[in-house]
């Protein structure tokens, strides 16, 4: 996979009250490219129909398909839904799978739950190579991908190239130490959802942390492991399509 510039795009999670049309009309509105749409509304696993009608509409708008959002949980889900996953996919035109590095901690889980977290990525990543699809963990707490260094040790153990990782800012973690976990995973990131929460969940325009995306996307410009590299809007404020625009320019003005 060769690197390429980073996209502008959304997650459709963000604005899973509206339908396939609103999550368009807003993301033309706002100048957008591409769109990751989840499983949880919009594209279900497994509902073929689903799947090529919102391929077809989203490109009939001239926008792309960034990747496809699952709940799939390595190592927990059951595997045999990974086939209807995967089968969305394809039907969607996806090449990447967001996927989920189990259900606990890198500190809580037990030996025997982080060996079922790899063996299970590395067999849907066989899957998933197969119909010509990579895989890229999210970058959550609660997960194996709990923190920049335990995203490492994961992709480490997994071993395979085609599998990578997302990336967000850590919840409470201060602009310059959320720099240095991108630093540490840079060559292995896939997308990046943009959003500034601080303190807590509290939603904020990504202008009150700029310091923190003018420095996410000086390093996106040179370094990046998967292609295409998007930067998904993620949690706008109140769930607001009307501020995708300004998100999408604050974005586009820092990345200069």
């Amino acid at each position: 996979m060769s690197r390429v510039s980073p996209r502008l795009g959304l997650c459709s999670v963000t604005l899973r009250h509206l339908d396939v049309a609103g999550v368009l009309a807003a993301a033309v509105e706002a100048g957008l490219e591409c769109v990751e749409w989840g499983a949880d509304v919009h594209v279900p696993a497994g509902d073929e129909a689903a799947a090529v009608r919102v391929r077809g509409a989203t490109e009939e708008v001239g926008l792309a398909v960034a990747s496809y959002g699952s709940y799939y949980r390595a190592g927990r889900t059951d595997p045999a839904e990974f086939d209807g996953v995967l089968r969305s996919a394809v039907l969607l035109g996806a090449a990447r799978i967001r996927i989920w590095a189990g259900v606990t901690g890198t500190e809580e889980a037990s030996s025997e739950e982080r060996a079922a977290v790899v063996e299970d990525t590395r067999r849907a990543a066989e899957l998933a190579a197969d119909a010509g699809v990579y895989l890229a963990y999210e970058f959550h707490r609660n997960t194996l991908t709990d923190g920049a260094d335990r995203v490492v040790r994961l992709l480490e153990e997994v071993g395979r190239p085609d599998v990578l990782t997302y990336w967000q800012p850590p919840l409470d973690v201060a602009d310059s130490d959320a720099l240095l976990g991108l630093d540490a995973v840079i060559d292995r990131v896939a997308a990046v959802h943009a959003f500034s929460w601080w303190p807590g969940t509290t939603r904020l325009p990504l202008s009150a942390r700029s310091e923190l995306w003018g420095g996410v996307l000086d390093r996106l410009r040179v370094g990046g492991g998967g292609g295409p590299l998007d930067v998904l809007l993620e949690f706008v404020p109140g769930d607001d399509e009307k501020l995708l625009a300004r998100e999408a320019s604050t974005l586009r003005g820092l990345g200069g």
